[in-house]
C-alpha cells in the first residue's frame, strides 16, 4: 500500500476509504462499495460493482478495508461489528456485538485481528480467521477513546483520548505502556503512523495543531499551528475546530489533512532530513468536506456535501494540485453516488460532532463579580423592605397615639 488514510476512518459521519482499486463510501447506514478501476468486481453475492452491498439498521460509526483489501469490517449505532471479505467477491463473514458503541477501528497488518475502540476508553481486538470468536478486551483509558492506531509491524498499539494523551502500549502485552506522548492541549482527534518511516506518527488535536512524534520515546519532532494557515472569518474569531481526518501518501511523502467546520483540505509535505512537516498547498471547497483518501498513485479524493459534484479528484502538477475532471473512475463513482445519494441526506446540514469535546473554561472574575452583585442587589432590596416595614410600624404607633 503506498497510500493510507488514519485508523478510524469513515467515524462521525459520511467517510471514504480507498485500497487498491477498491473504494468505499459510506452514509448513514449504508456503505457502497465498487472498483473505481477496471476490472470489475462483484461487491456482493447477489448485487452487482457499484450497488448498496449492505443496509444496516443504524448509523455507521466506523469503518476501514485491511492492507491488502481482502477483508472489510465495520461498526454500527446498534453495536454489531461486521466483517466482509472482498476477493474474489464480496462475503459477508460475521456479524458480532460489541460492548459499547465504537469510535475507531483497524486491522493489523497481518490481517488476524480487528481492533475497535469504544466511548467507554477500552480496546477490543476481535478475530479474523475466527469470524464467529467473542472480542476480547485488550487495553483501557480512563477517558473517551477517539482515535486508534497500529505500528506498520504490528507490534505497537497506539491509542487516543479525549483528556489530550497519547498512549503506546506493546500489542503483544498492552498493559506494558512503552510511552506517553503529551503536548497537545485539547482532545486528540486523529494519530496516524507514518508507512514509510514507522517510527513517526502524525497527531491531531482540538488545539489546532498537526504533531509530528518519535511515539516510542514520546518525543515530539515539529508543531504546525494550523490557525496560522488560514485567515478565514473563524480563525480570526478564534473559533475552535478540529481536524477530522488525515491522509497519506508514500508517493512525494504528502499529507493531507481536513479540518472540521472549514471547507478548505491542507497538504504538507514530510521533509525526512530535517524531520519537518512543510505546508504546501490548500484547496478551497465550495461545500463542507466530509472525508478525503489518497490513492497509490497520488491523486487526492475529496468527498464533499454536494449531490451534483459529491467526488473531487486533484493531482499535483509542477507542484500544485490541479482538479481532475476526466478520470473515469471519478465518473463512474460520481455517478454511483449521486444515484445513491439518499445514504448522505441524514448527514446533510449536521452540526460539529467535536463542539462537545472541548474542554468548558470559566472566567473566574467575572462571575466573582456577578455573584456580587447579585448580593449586593439582594441586600439592598433587604434594606428596602426592612425600612418600609419599620416607616409601617412607626407610621401604626403615631396613628395610635394621636387617637
Amino acid at each position: 500500500m503506498e497510500a493510507a488514510a488514519a485508523a478510524g476512518a469513515g467515524a462521525r459521519g459520511p467517510g471514504l476509504a480507498l485500497c487498491g482499486a477498491l473504494m468505499a463510501a459510506s452514509g448513514g447506514s449504508r456503505f457502497l462499495a465498487a472498483r473505481y478501476q477496471e476490472p470489475r468486481q462483484e461487491v456482493s453475492r447477489r448485487q452487482r460493482d457499484g450497488q448498496l452491498a449492505v443496509k444496516a439498521s443504524d448509523d455507521i460509526l466506523a469503518f476501514a478495508f485491511s492492507s491488502s483489501g481482502g477483508y472489510f469490517a465495520l461498526t454500527d449505532d446498534n453495536k454489531r461489528l461486521v466483517l466482509f471479505r472482498t476477493k474474489p467477491c464480496w462475503e459477508c463473514l460475521s456479524v458480532r456485538s460489541v460492548v459499547r458503541r465504537c469510535t475507531a477501528l483497524i486491522i493489523t497488518a497481518a490481517e488476524d485481528k480487528i481492533l475497535v475502540a469504544d466511548k467507554s476508553g477500552d480496546v477490543y481486538s476481535y478475530s479474523v480467521t475466527e469470524p464467529q470468536k467473542a472480542g476480547k478486551v485488550e487495553l483501557g483509558h480512563l477517558s473517551l477513546l477517539l482515535d486508534v492506531a497500529l505500528s506498520p509491524d504490528d507490534q505497537y498499539i497506539l491509542t487516543a483520548d479525549r483528556d489530550e494523551k497519547i498512549r503506546v502500549s506493546l500489542t503483544r502485552a498492552p498493559h506494558n505502556i512503552v510511552s506517553f506522548c503529551l503536548g497537545h492541549r485539547e482532545f486528540v482527534s486523529r494519530i496516524f503512523v507514518i508507512p514509510n518511516y514507522p517510527d513517526l506518527m502524525l497527531s491531531a488535536s482540538g488545539d489546532c495543531t498537526l504533531r509530528l512524534w518519535e511515539y516510542k520515546s514520546g518525543k515530539e519532532v515539529h508543531c504546525c499551528h494550523l490557525n496560522s494557515l488560514n485567515k478565514t472569518e473563524a480563525t480570526n474569531n478564534d473559533k475552535k475546530y478540529a481536524v477530522s481526518r488525515i491522509a497519506y501518501c508514500c508517493q512525494g511523502n504528502y499529507i493531507a489533512i481536513l479540518c472540521d467546520c472549514i471547507p478548505t483540505v491542507y497538504i504538507f509535505q514530510f521533509d525526512a532530513a530535517p524531520q519537518l512537516l512543510n505546508y504546501r498547498h490548500q484547496i478551497s471547497l465550495k461545500h463542507k468536506g466530509w472525508d478525503i483518501a489518497f490513492e497509490e498513485t497520488g491523486g487526492l479524493w475529496i468527498l464533499q456535501e454536494d449531490k451534483a459534484a459529491s467526488l473531487l479528484l486533484y493531482r499535483p502538477v509542477d507542484g500544485h494540485w490541479q482538479p481532475v475532471t476526466d478520470d473515469t473512475g471519478l465518473m463512474k463513482m460520481s455517478k454511483y453516488l449521486h444515484d445513491n445519494w439518499t445514504m448522505f441526506e441524514g448527514s446533510v446540514g449536521t452540526e460539529s460532532c467535536y463542539s462537545s469535546l472541548y474542554k468548558a473554561s470559566f472566567d473566574n472574575m467575572a462571575i466573582y463579580l456577578q455573584k456580587k452583585e447579585e448580593r449586593l442587589q439582594q441586600q439592598q432590596k433587604k434594606r428596602k423592605e426592612l425600612q418600609h416595614e419599620s416607616n409601617r410600624q412607626t407610621k401604626k404607633i403615631r396613628t395610635r397615639e394621636s387617637s
